[in-house]
């Protein structure tokens, strides 16, 4: 059975309670991420909520830096991994990045190259390790 995945772009609070949860269940709980590290930029990112079956699954952002655009943050709740829902949170970022926006870059962890690489992210210089999660920068081409 299909489920209905939707990616909608979040600014009300209830809503940003909902990913910051999901970021807290995958990072800090699963990951183990230092809490201190996770929570940085919060005002200045554009946050995303992904639901399935209305249901939230997912998290992401992206924000402006003296470098371009950074897209951050890309969890998924376990029982929703596999079924599609990082591919549109992917999609629904790239899709509200500004017209400007030339330069899209990421620190990917190792595990989730292989989706970036889906939608034209290509891995530049070597792998290395961030809040103790091997990643690589990758940009978009």
């Amino acid at each position: 059975m299909a489920h209905q995945i939707e990616v909608s772009k979040v600014t009300a609070s209830a809503d940003l309670e909902k990913v910051f949860a999901i970021r807290r269940e995958v990072f800090v709980v699963e990951q183990n991420c230092p809490p201190e590290l996770e929570w940085e930029f919060e005002d200045e990112s554009t946050h995303f909520l992904a639901t399935v079956d209305g249901e939230p699954a997912g998290a992401c952002r992206w924000r402006k830096t003296d470098k371009g655009y950074k897209l951050e943050r890309f969890a998924v709740l376990a029982k929703f991994r596999g079924k599609g829902v990082g591919q549109e949170l992917v999609k629904a970022v790239l899709a509200d990045l500004p017209a400007d926006a030339n330069y899209v870059y990421m620190h990917a962890q190792i595990q989730a190259v292989a989706l970036y690489e889906k939608f034209n992210f290509v891995k530049i210089g070597d792998e290395f390790e961030e809040a103790g999660i091997r990643h690589f920068k990758m940009v978009r081409k």
